[in-house]
């Protein structure tokens, strides 16, 4: 039988369908809502920061150098202080941000992010680019696009399976938007926080990162995010140089790595203690080289230009390689992002200056742009996010050949000989938490309860007339619940109930339900959000053997509306084993 087209536009349909692991034209019907509101927030996140730098550094946004010394240390030391202040008072938890924030909520909390948290991020990390710390906006714009596709969920009371995909959604649209780069999003989304890729979460990533790319286009213009000049490999013969240079790259990558996980082991100290420290290493570094402050964007320009020298690239790198680590591990609220560029873009502006010293080498940008695409490769452990991105922002697609080979030297340093795994795995790992989920747990969380729960179930009192009893059998339910006034006892198997009535002799007209040969199951309660790993995990945590699934549809009143038992989700779950 066909379904009516009233059922279709139903939302109980929309949601039903939702529940289930393909979902795709409900998914990107709201992918679409998600690239929109995370592209209008990305697009607010950037005025919020190009504005004000625009004043302080004279039409240059990202031009610390162009401010005398003094102001520049006052003004970043000033940063540290306010950021200090404003977080210190705050719980280890509501201080949480960035794309370790996201990762951390997606693993334990169903990509629930609180809307808190959200805020401190996008305050904090204004203050803080504004005032000069070595940081990037794209961790932070993460946070912020997958805290809005959040929101989404929550305004709608979405299942929670589909809010996986929805925060990917979010993820691709927020780096689509920074960066002028839909691929690159989409890769990041799925390669680095998601770490899955699958058709039903693919095809909404996709149109979110579109959507959110027009509509930042329309307000910034489409030109990539670097200025470059054609840059073409000149002979196969620098393939080795090449070489070499990923292997640099690499070692500077685990370094990397390697300071942002000792200065995060400092969380012991007080935040405003960390921030301090942050605040005037920073400063102290700016000192020597201000081009280490901010984001550092004009930094990548001046070195495709060749402007610098190679020792001044060389102080470039090593002062933004701790300053950045500083910021991120001590707890500021920037990214990591933006710095792995300007990290590399100074560690390839080098090696492409003594390049052409010893012989007629490419040109400097075509290594600026193969340090780039390296190290943020080897410090994500990202190499096909990495390629687009940079392929993205630089709109050159003759890079691709050189950085593949680039890309694959410097990963295979930081994962082969120095076993690190990504700043953010590892991260993660030192704070106790297994990330990514085995496949066996992803694919109990890809579907929620209402896919797979059994709508066939009739509730009543535990004690019944014979005649009630064939009544409740009337629709041929799966299950019969049992409950009073004050609470649910178990479920009974409606077969059971039938078999009684049967082959007992009508020796009394009351039936005693609990007391009747038959299987029951004791139970636990479980919203209808919830994805099949939830229900798993709260039968294991109780001594039920079946969840009642509940669904909000008043304050205060909680129907049941499906039944789901160990049964089923070992059903569901061997799909994969």
């Amino acid at each position: 039988m066909r379904p009516r087209f009233s059922d279709l536009l139903s939302i109980d349909t929309f949601y039903r369908r939702l529940a289930n692991v393909e979902a795709l034209p409900q998914l990107v019907i709201l992918a679409i809502g998600v690239g929109l509101f995370t592209g209008a927030v990305i697009i607010c996140f950037r005025l919020c920061i190009d504005w004000p730098l625009r004043y302080l550094l004279s039409g240059h946004p990202h031009r610390f150098e162009a401010l005398a010394m003094e102001p520049r240390v006052a003004l970043t030391l000033g940063g540290a202080v306010v950021i200090g202040l404003m977080m210190q008072w705050l719980s280890p938890a509501d201080r949480r941000v960035g794309v370790l924030h996201v990762m951390e909520r997606l693993s334990l909390h169903q990509g629930h992010l609180p809307l808190r948290n959200a805020v401190l991020q996008f305050t904090g990390v204004i203050i803080a680019l504004i005032s000069g710390q070595s940081g990037g906006r794209e961790g932070p714009a993460v946070h912020l696009g997958a805290a809005t596709a959040s929101g989404i969920g929550h305004v709608f009371r979405l299942p929670n399976n589909s809010r996986r995909t929805l925060l990917a959604c979010g993820v691709a649209a927020a780096v689509a938007s920074s960066f002028n780069t839909p691929i690159a999003g989409v890769i990041f989304a799925m390669e680095v926080v998601m770490m899955e890729y699958s058709i039903a979460s693919f095809l909404p990533v996709i149109v979110a990162a579109v959507t959110s790319t027009f509509l930042t286009q329309y307000v910034f213009g489409d030109q990539p995010a670097f200025e470059v000049t054609r840059a073409d490999l000149a002979s196969l013969a620098e393939l080795p140089f090449i070489v070499l240079v990923g292997v640099v790259t690499g070692c500077v990558a685990a370094a990397f790595i390697y300071l942002v996980q000792w200065f995060a082991s400092l969380r012991h100290w007080a935040f405003f203690t960390r921030a301090l420290a942050a605040g005037s290493l920073t400063a102290g570094a700016g000192i020597v080289a201000p081009e280490v402050l901010g984001i550092g964007y004009d930094t990548v320009n001046g070195a495709m230009a060749g402007s610098f020298a190679v020792a001044t690239l060389l102080v470039i790198a090593v002062l933004k390689t701790v300053c950045s680590a500083a910021s991120v591990g001590l707890g500021m609220p920037v990214g990591l992002i933006g710095p792995t560029f300007v990290i590399g873009a100074a560690l390839g502006g080098a090696f492409g200056i003594m390049g052409q010293q010893f012989g007629d080498g490419s040109t400097v940008a075509l290594y600026v742009m193969l340090g780039m695409a390296a190290m943020m490769a080897a410090v994500l452990q990202a190499p096909l996010a990495a390629l687009m991105a940079v392929m993205e922002m630089t709109a050159n697609p003759r890079i691709i050949p050189p950085a593949m080979l680039i890309i694959v030297v410097a990963t295979l340093m930081v994962s082969q000989v120095f076993r690190l795994k990504s700043v953010f795995l590892g991260t993660l790992n030192t704070l106790g938490l297994d990330y990514p989920p085995s496949p066996v747990k992803l694919h109990l969380q890809r579907a929620g309860v209402m896919a797979i729960m059994e709508r066939r179930f009739v509730r009543t009192a535990p004690q019944v007339t014979r005649s009630e009893a064939r009544r409740l059998l009337e629709n041929k339910p799966r299950w019969v619940v049992l409950e009073d006034t004050e609470n649910v006892h178990c479920i009974l198997n409606a077969a059971d109930l039938a078999a009684f009535l049967e082959t007992q002799p009508e020796r009394s007209d009351t039936i005693n339900l609990l007391r009747i040969p038959g299987q029951r199951f004791d139970v636990v309660a479980i919203d209808a959000r919830a994805t099949v790993q939830e229900a798993q995990q709260a039968i294991a945590e109780s001594s039920a053997e079946a969840c009642l699934v509940r669904r909000l549809t008043a304050p205060m009143i909680r129907p049941v509306v499906g039944i789901i038992t160990e049964e089923e989700i070992n059903g569901y779950r061997s799909e994969i084993d």
